[in-house]
């Protein structure tokens, strides 16, 4: 799995948005090369579920998209767990300069 991680999201800029809930938002890409329909979306599903799990993790101005690669289609649940904890704690790792 890919993490893209955006800490703080644009201002924005129309009115329609501007009073929209607050709180992390997940995104997810699950392409045709992880499988047919079926299989997308129950990858799609468990991700979900494992996202929801480590959202409070996040900052509430938080976007983070969750690319989905052919080898999620045999991964079990506590396999995209651990995948995705380790991505968040390497996105989210102070960097000192």
């Amino acid at each position: 799995m890919v993490l893209h991680y955006l800490p703080e999201r644009p201002v924005a800029l129309t009115p329609r948005h501007a009073g929209a809930a607050g709180g992390p938002r997940a995104g997810f890409v699950v392409g045709r090369a992880v499988g047919n329909s079926v299989v997308r979306h129950r990858v799609t599903r468990r991700l979900r579920a494992v996202v929801l799990e480590q959202l409070d993790r996040l900052p509430a101005t938080a976007d983070v998209v969750v690319r989905a690669r052919p080898e999620a289609a045999a991964a079990t649940s506590a396999d995209l767990r651990r995948d995705l904890t380790a991505g968040l704690d390497r996105v989210l790792r102070v960097r000192t300069p």
